[in-house]
């Protein structure tokens, strides 16, 4: 179990750079887009491609990418302490608020390519190649009888490196794609096996083209603790909902709905803020939120048990799906419990364009059994891993 622990800390860890490098190379091209980055003069001296530390914050305001100043400077200092930024001059590690004048790394040469970095980048690359080839490998395809969309067979991987002369022989593709799963820029789809040059199938666990935003940077590798506010509602507790989101909704002025049960006898459906994915909120705190101010029926037509799941021959279909939360979380309501079992759907969330549909029973997250847990435990499992959630499902084939 602690060997188990230490290799998720180690993949949170990297998720965490990797969100964090993201963030700071979009940035950086919208301020080149932006002609915020340009050469400047200062002391009879010209600085290429750098920017002005209040004119970037001035530009953070208008663009709404953080509410004021005080928000601003620790952000871009975390970025310098990630060594995205640094001061033209190297002179001061701290990030002021001033006429100083920064520059990114990347635009002078000073980013520090170490081995994680590299193939970082260089899965960067291939995806964006990938996701943009006219006969992209990245299809909707099947193992097992479960489809899983954008994945490829192993051994195409490594056919399509070598054609595109990314790679001198099979033996380094595979060397490849080994580093790339380690590194969490790949996986296997069902998180079963590592890379084998075959047909099984792979599937990038990183969207790089998913717009970061940026205040989230900082609460997200902040130390806090996840609070979780419960509303007591009847003495079943174990059929309570709660929703997989990360910040709790202003009161009074909310687009987030509780759940109300329709004439059908369904949950209607959650807005989900649907401005957070495009125009993002200013807050993100790691607080999860029960909005739900009712106990709504269930929308299982009866009670399923895990024997019954499990049982061969039993009319249910397995279906891995991964969920790349946004600034809200996932966007789905989870009640019951051994097994939990999805009540709703926000229609507009990251988990509706996963593929998360109600009456789904949840069986792992993350590679981890959680069929027995109740919903309480299963929310612990969710909100205390990385923001990128693979879930694996049982539905039932009616």
């Amino acid at each position: 179990m602690e060997l188990q622990g230490n290799i998720q800390s180690t993949m949170m860890t990297r998720h965490q750079k990797a969100e964090i490098m993201i963030a700071g190379e979009q940035l950086r091209l919208r301020l080149h887009d932006s002609k915020l980055i340009k050469d400047r003069r200062h002391h009879l001296r010209t600085y290429p491609n750098c920017f002005v530390a209040q004119e970037l914050i001035d530009w953070l305001i208008a663009h709404k990418e953080v509410p004021d100043r005080e928000t601003a400077v620790p952000l871009m200092q975390h970025l310098m302490d990630h060594d995205i930024i640094h001061h033209v001059c190297d002179k001061w590690p701290v990030f002021k608020d001033a006429q100083y004048l920064y520059r990114f790394r990347k635009d002078d040469g000073t980013f520090p390519f170490n081995i994680e970095v590299k193939i970082f980048m260089r899965g960067q690359r291939l995806y964006e190649h990938l996701i943009t080839s006219k006969d992209s490998i990245l299809q909707l395809r099947q193992e097992k009888g479960v489809a899983y969309d954008r994945s490829f067979p192993g051994y195409m991987l490594i056919d399509w490196l070598l054609q595109n002369g990314e790679i001198e022989s099979r033996r380094q593709g595979l060397d490849l794609c080994k580093a790339l799963l380690e590194h969490g820029i790949i996986q296997h789809v069902s998180l079963k096996h590592h890379f084998f040059d075959s047909g099984l199938l792979y599937q990038f666990c990183i969207n790089f083209r998913w717009r970061r935003r940026l205040s989230e940077l900082l609460h997200e590798t902040e130390n806090e603790e996840v609070e979780c506010i419960t509303h007591q509602s009847q003495e079943d507790q174990a059929g309570s909902p709660f929703t997989m989101h990360k910040t709790s909704p202003p009161e009074g002025n909310s687009d987030f709905l509780s759940v109300q049960p329709t004439l059908d006898g369904r949950c209607g459906s959650l807005t989900h803020q649907q401005h957070s994915s495009r125009g993002y909120p200013l807050t993100a705190s790691l607080t999860v939120a029960l909005a739900v101010r009712c106990n709504p029926t269930s929308v299982l037509k009866r009670r399923v048990t895990c024997e019954e799941l499990l049982s061969p021959g039993a009319p249910y279909v397995k279906r891995v799906l991964t969920i790349l939360g946004d600034a809200l979380g996932w966007g789905f309501v989870v009640r019951g419990k051994s097994p939990c079992y999805v009540q709703a759907v926000d229609p507009a969330s990251p988990a509706a364009a996963a593929g998360i549909k109600v009456r789904q029973f949840v069986c792992r997250v993350n590679g981890c059994s959680v069929l027995h847990l109740d919903y309480r435990t299963l929310s612990k499992v969710v909100m205390t891993g990385p923001r990128v959630v693979t879930l694996e499902v049982m539905e039932p084939l009616d």
